[in-house]
């Protein structure tokens, strides 16, 4: 397979945009007492955008690095494919506050992982969590991979 379409295929930057008018005013992060503090795991409950807000869609983001390769490592593959996000966020002029959904897709998830997705969604995030999903799934895209972060994005 190509280069460029196997980096297509592995979550290359796609970014399609929904635009409305655009707004300043930040997203609001709900966490209703009644369901439990979802923040020790690396979410928020709920991220409300503003009226008129200009969206952004970036497309799954996996753990290789600017050459294609991809570590064997679950963690190395998460904290690249952070990495990854984090430069599409810089693509598109926005930072890591703007996040308003993540879904996350995990090769052969269980309970151990999950130590090293909350520390790299905190790191990236802070206190500014955005609404997250964790889809666990049997492959991904490439057979080495392991990871991949999409994320929606809303633009001042």
């Amino acid at each position: 397979m190509p280069h460029k379409t196997r980096r297509l295929l592995i979550g290359g930057a796609v970014i399609m945009s929904l635009s409305v008018a655009a707004s300043a005013q930040p997203l609001t992060i709900v966490n209703p007492p009644n369901l439990g503090d979802p923040t020790p795991n690396g979410y928020s409950t709920a991220v409300v955008m503003p009226a008129n807000a200009r969206l952004a869609f970036i497309s799954g983001q996996g753990g290789h690095d600017h050459t294609g390769a991809l570590s064997p490592d679950f963690a190395t593959q998460v904290e690249q494919a952070y990495a990854n996000l984090s430069a599409a966020l810089d693509g598109i002029g926005a930072k890591p506050d703007q996040v308003a959904k993540l879904t996350i897709f995990v090769v052969d998830h269980d309970m151990s992982k999950l130590g090293v997705l909350t520390q790299n969604v905190s790191s990236m995030f802070g206190d500014r969590l955005p609404a997250q999903t964790l889809v666990p799934v049997p492959k991904l895209a490439v057979d080495a991979m392991l990871f991949e972060v999409e994320a929606v994005v809303v633009l001042d």
